[in-house]
């Protein structure tokens, strides 16, 4: 018989203003805090986090995230997590500066709590971090005995972050359900190593038809800085069930095609995480000769919220064949998701597919 594994978060709380009870929580784990963010956000988060802390009698050591998951990142946050004597990471921002957190608190043995301050990616919820090089290029996924002891999300902080952000965290919660059906159909693992779980795939599927109903009236009301119904059913999906979707059903295509792009020099390194794992969404349907139909539903939908479905869109429409054939090669090296959608496609067959996808995307009205 397969095994089953089902990995989430020991808690995961969200709602409006709710960063103004973080400390709290974090004196439940210790009293001295190591605090990762990056400038920006500091100086938006900060007033609140200082006042959490201080009335939860906490202190704390804050420390700027230098801008990449990369190991020499991690190793200067842990060195300098020791010499503080810090007992508690917390990660404030997006998805790189969540990763690298998970990375630290592991390293120290000590409880990571992530704090996301954009609906941006499904980074926050899982017990793996994805490793890139200083340069910017995907090198490996880096696996956790255990998820975040907490993911912290005020859907207030998060309503005030770029809409163009909040979209591609729909992008890449779309990415979800259709890389756990291809999961299942090769009967593949998923990111914990086990065969898919029943609740595992019910959650991929809610996150789809979460974003598929309520994404765009989400995004809309994002474009004006509110939070409304459909926008906390939207967070939540980006940031909870796509998470538990993605790593408890598993990966394939899209991310896989995600990583290849990052084999590219040029204007694409500008586009964010989830434009890139739209458009990789997009291949991998091709790839599985999905219905006219369904690539035409995710190709408007895409449009409407504004991620790329067009080669010029994702600064590729003078893009040599040979850079599209290292796309390919970046995407099937061992080690990544694309086995989970078939293990035979080639190079060639990827480079092939993002130009139909560029094609089908023309004719779409």
């Amino acid at each position: 018989m397969s095994q089953i594994i089902f990995s989430s978060p020991s808690k995961y709380m969200q709602g409006f203003g709710i960063l103004s009870k973080l400390g709290k929580q974090l004196s439940i784990m210790g009293e001295h805090i190591l605090l990762v963010a990056d400038d920006v956000v500091w100086k938006i988060v900060a007033e609140k986090c200082e006042s959490s802390l201080k009335e939860a009698n906490l202190t704390y050591t804050y420390e700027q995230f230098k801008g990449e998951v990369s190991n020499q990142e991690i190793t200067r946050l842990v060195t300098i997590a020791k010499q503080e004597q810090t007992q508690v990471v917390v990660g404030i921002g997006g998805g790189k500066t969540l990763d690298t957190v998970k990375a630290v608190a592991d390293d120290l043995n000590q409880p990571v709590v992530i704090v996301p301050t954009v609906a941006s990616t499904d980074a926050p919820c899982s017990a793996l971090s994805v490793i890139y090089s200083e340069a910017g290029e995907f090198d490996s996924y880096r696996f956790y005995n255990k998820n975040p002891d907490l993911v912290f999300v005020d859907t207030q902080v998060c309503v005030q972050a770029p809409v163009r952000l909040f979209a591609s965290g729909i992008a890449d919660g779309l990415a979800t359900y259709v890389e756990a059906q291809a999961v299942i159909r090769t009967n593949s693992d998923s990111m914990v190593g086990a065969r898919p779980s029943i609740a595992g795939v019910a959650i991929a599927k809610a996150c789809q038809e979460t974003l598929l109903t309520h994404g765009i009236n989400a995004y809309n009301a994002v474009e004006k800085k509110v939070v409304t119904p459909a926008v906390e059913a939207v967070i939540e999906a980006n940031t909870l069930l796509s998470g538990l979707g993605f790593e408890n059903a598993g990966l394939a295509g899209a991310h896989a095609i995600h990583n290849g792009f990052t084999a590219l020099s040029g204007d694409i390194h500008h586009l964010t995480h989830g434009e890139k794992v739209a458009y990789g969404t997009l291949v991998q349907m091709v790839l599985e000769k999905r219905s006219r139909e369904e690539l035409e539903k995710f190709i408007r939908f895409y449009r409407a919220i504004k991620m790329p479905t067009t080669l010029k869109e994702m600064h590729l429409e003078n893009e040599s064949a040979e850079g599209l054939l290292k796309v390919g090669e970046q995407a099937i090296a061992p080690g990544d998701t694309l086995g989970n959608l078939d293990t035979g496609l080639t190079a060639e067959d990827i480079a092939q597919a993002i130009i139909a996808v560029d094609a089908i995307s023309a004719s779409v009205v």
